[in-house]
């Protein structure tokens, strides 16, 4: 139990356990909290609000660089208990741990050179110029699957530009969220609050409430919707990224025993559940049969089993409701003529936990749910194609558009791939990397919002526009109609673009 779950727990009878997907034992237990306890959240945030813009940028950055200072200190235990939460092999949760610090570092640097812009006046005796401002307390909604890093990606823009959080975590993976509070003590207090509870009760909560001006959720398409709905009432901002069904292309001229194993970590990392994971895979005939081979047997070597196990490659999946929905689109595929070339089942030696094993899939066609839908587990489908247009086209024919992967030499292919796909993300001979500069984030059902780079901090940012003259002269009441009083004419249409 972490600290201050306990005491938390006295104020409501609603409790949600928090279960280990690797045993299914419980390791914790936290409030359900719903529109009382968020509300209070909201109210603190808004009192530190106030003073935490009036910071200068230099004080917020060595504010967000001792975060990620205390993130780098801590990150052993705080990865151990994210994996007892979510699953993921320990590794994994320690590289996690130095990605999130290393967010937080860059949008300290980041925002020490912030700036507006001047722009042209329309008269010599005008400045104007842009700023930008914090729009006030932001609703970070993040999900299971990367909890810290994924809460550092809404959290450090947003301090960085002067907003206030209140944060929600996942309810499948609160408890390494929950020990953050100790870590933002290094803030002013309030800055950033923290709720638990289901989306039902404490996420619906938070994206009603009124004090809240910015919702950022990071989370399946059908939650997504509903965000937008309810923050359609009030005209709220949202900055959402809604998952995706990324594709990898292979192309004849790739080195087929590099290009599987990299197949196989772009769909198999944290058990596939990754929103940018590979989930559909397209192979040029002419070697796809050679491919297949390589990927079957480098997907067969890989261990399953508990994250905290170090010989583990793949930890289990966060729930057994994620389980099922995976057998459903094996089970669908196969109906449809599709053939299991490794893995298909649930590991026969393993008897508690939420495991399945990594699953190549052949015969596949856009007909199968699990070229369609986002499946989030540990399947790889893959389908010939002939040309490299066809190629393309089987790409795009997708309703999301997060990422997008390509496996060749040729500088024309890549040309035409970065040019024509429709995707947020265009990886290149090199799967799944991040990099805390660049923007992050889909096209179409995927949602419109970005973070990371200096996008990701526009994002919690409103442009305010100056306009100021300096020397204060008297107009006449028609000023902003005419260059001159003397020039007027009032039977002349008014000039647009002087006033509104």
């Amino acid at each position: 139990m972490v600290q201050g779950v306990l005491a938390a727990k006295k104020k409501s009878a609603r409790v949600i356990p928090v279960i280990n997907p690797a045993t299914e034992e419980a390791v914790g237990e936290i409030p359900d909290q719903g529109a009382e306890e968020v509300g209070r959240a909201v109210a603190r945030a808004q009192k530190a609000w106030d003073g935490w813009r009036k910071n200068t940028a230099h004080e917020r950055a060595k504010m967000l660089e001792e975060v990620a200072r205390r993130i780098k200190e801590r990150s052993q235990s705080l990865a151990r208990l994210l994996t007892l939460e979510g699953g993921k092999p320990l590794r994994e949760n320690v590289d996690e741990m130095g990605w999130s610090a290393s967010c937080f570092e860059y949008y300290a640097g980041l925002i020490r050179a912030e700036r507006g812009r001047v722009i042209p006046s329309i008269e010599a005796s005008q400045l104007n110029f842009v700023v930008h401002e914090p729009y006030g307390v932001v609703g970070a909604i993040v999900p299971w699957n990367y909890p810290i890093l994924l809460m550092a990606w809404k959290l450090a823009p947003a301090l960085a530009a002067g907003n206030a959080v209140v944060l929600k975590p996942a309810e499948q993976t609160p408890l390494s969220t929950l020990e953050f509070r100790s870590i933002f003590d290094c803030l002013p207090k309030g800055t950033v609050e923290i709720v638990t509870g289901r989306g039902e009760t404490a996420g619906e909560a938070l994206v009603r409430h009124p004090g809240v001006s910015l919702i950022a959720f990071t989370g399946s398409l059908e939650t997504g919707r509903r965000i937008a709905k309810i923050c359609s009432e009030s005209v709220k901002k949202t900055h959402m990224e809604l998952g995706g069904k990324d594709a990898f292309v292979v192309c004849e001229d790739s080195d087929l025993d590099v290009a599987a194993k990299a197949v196989a970590w772009a769909a198999f990392l944290n058990a596939g559940q990754v929103c940018t994971s590979t989930e559909r895979v397209y192979v040029h005939r002419s070697v796809h049969d050679k491919f297949l081979e390589r990927l079957a047997a480098f997907s067969r070597k890989l261990i399953v089993g508990d994250g905290l196990d170090p010989k583990t490659d793949v930890g289990p999946m966060i729930g057994e409701s994620y389980r099922r929905k995976i057998e459903a689109h094996v089970a669908d595929a196969v109906k449809r003529g599709a053939k299991v070339l490794c893995g298909g089942r649930r590991p026969a030696a393993l008897k508690r936990g939420f495991y399945y094993e990594p699953t190549v899939l052949a015969g596949v066609d856009h007909s199968m749910a699990v070229m369609r839908e986002e499946t989030f587990g540990p399947v790889c489908p893959v389908m010939p194609y002939k040309t490299f247009d066809e190629a393309l086209a089987l790409v795009n024919d997708s309703p999301y558009g997060l990422g997008a992967n390509l496996y060749t030499h040729d500088a024309r292919k890549v040309k035409r791939f970065f040019e024509e796909v429709q995707a947020g993300t265009i990886w290149v001979n090199d799967p799944l990397t991040d990099n805390d500069a660049g923007p992050f984030g889909g096209f179409k059902a995927t949602g419109g919002g970005r973070e990371l780079g200096e996008e990701g901090l526009r994002e919690f940012q409103q442009a305010k526009h100056v306009h100021w003259d300096f020397e204060q002269q008297a107009k006449p009441w028609w000023y902003p109609y005419a260059p001159t009083a003397k020039s007027y004419d009032y039977s002349a249409p008014k000039k647009s673009g002087r006033a509104r």
